[in-house]
């Protein structure tokens, strides 16, 4: 839209008299009822990109940021704004005009967007940066910013120059909950495995910026998983990141090009290296089997060897063979964000009916092996296949129970749940803020899937570093809080310790041996 096009919409929606909002509204929920409405919003925008001239994509929230590499954490406190036409950040708050939509079970986790929005008082010329974000950041200051850890934009989105952001090291709200809730812990025996089924933390998946790519910068990892007493994380590698992007709407993720041959084969290498790296780096130990689990994991923080998608294989079964020989892969996805050789995924349209003769020729060989299936992002009826073929319990690693059912939902009926269960396997619930408001909330989300399934069929599946919109659970800290959220939820100090390890434990061994 043109500049004089915007000053047409502009007298258009200022015809409409829009209602002047708050952000109490917005917190409140009471913002719901304006759903299509013509509203007036005042906040502070927040660029995709600190360092672009003009953008039509902005954050608005409620606060001034503190600092260059500031974004807001609570889907609350911000807005998506989508502008009728390219503007200036300003260095100021800023008043928005336009139309207010209500999402509900959004996967990328935001509450409200402002649709053809207008800025009522922007200024002719953006007022001079006294440095660029660029700049900021290669600054000694940024990395003393230990509470301001990048969010929206961070994970999948990140630009070349946020490496220098310790998202996930030490985020200072996540550690002051863990320090409160140290009173509380009958939960762990000397018995109890803290696992999480589902990470990417240390930031263990290569950048989508091809300057970047494997050399994208570690964050740590030991660390905060010592400071919040998690034992085992399934490291899990994403082996379709060259070929998949965050779409136009900036809410979720899609395959945008067929990879060439060879190309997710190669991926998958350099990703497991690079693995392996973080996990000497961090001086971790690698967990292979029932023995090593018991051996390792009380010596320090441990990891699976694991992959989000399996891709790499390229339609070759023997290639789980070298995983498992060669990369010490023993926890394995079958689908990501693309339709694979495997089957269909639960945000496209389904092209082989479930899980293809190839997918269940993955399932026999891991079973024979000894690598545990994990059916996330797979369709119902992938499911149900996997569930028929398999000799082993199924993982559902990352998800939640569906409050509202929608077609391209990664969220999950009861029957779906159910399925898992039905073969032993446990179903990792997640913490996206889409679908939780915080770590209270998730816990009724454990409530509710365990009301389905039982509780011996629920875990935690964090996709640590794999949200767009930073998660309810971001720091590993942050596990004794959660613990916490359970037991106020009505968990026993067992059913806890089944929940945050023990039930993913079972299936491990079960698969492993």
């Amino acid at each position: 839209m043109l500049i004089g096009e915007s000053n047409g919409h502009l007298a258009t929606l200022t015809a409409r008299k829009p209602m002047t909002l708050d952000w109490s509204s917005i917190r409140s929920g009471e913002a719901d009822a304006l759903h299509g409405a013509i509203v007036e919003l005042s906040g502070w925008m927040i660029p995709l990109d600190a360092t672009a001239d003009k953008a039509d994509y902005y954050l608005l929230a409620a606060d001034a940021p503190c600092c260059g590499g500031c974004l807001p954490r609570d889907p609350l406190s911000s807005i998506e704004v989508y502008a009728a036409a390219p503007c200036a950040p300003q260095e100021h708050a800023v008043t928005f005009t336009g139309r207010l939509q209500r999402l509900i079970d959004d996967p990328a986790g935001w509450r409200y967007q402002l649709i053809d929005a207008i800025p009522l008082d922007l200024q002719p010329e953006r007022a001079p940066r006294s440095a660029s974000r660029r700049a900021f950041l290669a600054s000694g200051a940024a990395l003393g910013l230990a509470a301001c850890a990048p969010g929206r934009f961070a994970g999948y989105t990140e630009k070349p120059d946020a490496g220098a952001v310790h998202a996930g090291a030490s985020d200072a709200a996540a550690s002051s909950a863990a320090r409160a809730s140290d009173s509380t812990l009958a939960w762990r025996t000397p018995d109890t495995l803290t696992m999480d089924m589902h990470s990417h933390a240390g930031r263990v998946i290569v950048s989508r910026d091809p300057a970047i790519g494997a050399n994208r910068p570690f964050l740590p990892l030991a660390a905060p998983m010592r400071a919040g007493g998690m034992n085992v994380i399934c490291l899990a590698i994403v082996t379709d990141t060259t070929v998949t992007h965050v779409t136009a709407d900036h809410k979720r993720i899609e395959a945008w090009r067929i990879p060439q041959d060879g190309e997710l084969y190669a991926l998958g290498q350099a990703e497991f290296k690079r693995a392996h790296e973080l996990v000497e780096r961090e001086q971790m130990q690698v967990v292979t089997n029932t023995a090593s689990l018991s051996a390792n994991a009380k010596a320090g923080p441990s990891v699976i060897i694991a992959a989000e998608g399996a891709d790499f294989l390229e339609g070759r079964v023997d290639r789980v063979d070298e995983a498992y020989t060669l990369h010490q892969l023993r926890h394995l996805q079958l689908t990501h964000y693309r339709v694979n050789e495997l089957g269909d995924i639960q945000t496209e349209p389904p092209l082989h009916g479930g899980l293809t003769d190839f997918g269940a020729d993955v399932v026999r060989r891991c079973n024979q092996l000894g690598i545990v299936v994990d059916v996330a992002h797979g369709t119902y009826d992938l499911v149900k296949r996997a569930a028929e073929t398999t000799t082993k319990p199924l993982i559902l690693s990352h998800t939640a129970l569906a409050t509202h059912p929608s077609a391209r939902s990664r969220l999950i009926t009861p029957d779906h749940a159910r399925v898992i269960a039905g073969t032993g396997g446990v179903i990792g619930v997640w913490p996206s803020s889409g679908t939780f408001a915080d770590l209270q909330a998730m816990a009724h989300g454990y409530k509710r899937m365990a009301d389905v399934v039982g509780v011996e069929h629920v875990g935690l599946g964090s996709d640590m570093l794999g949200f767009i919109l930073p998660p309810v659970f971001r720091s590993y800290e942050q596990l004794p809080s959660l613990a916490d959220a359970l037991l106020a939820e009505g968990f026993s100090n067992e059913e806890v310790g089944m929940i945050l390890g023990g039930n993913y434990r079972r299936v491990f061994e079960a698969s492993v041996g």
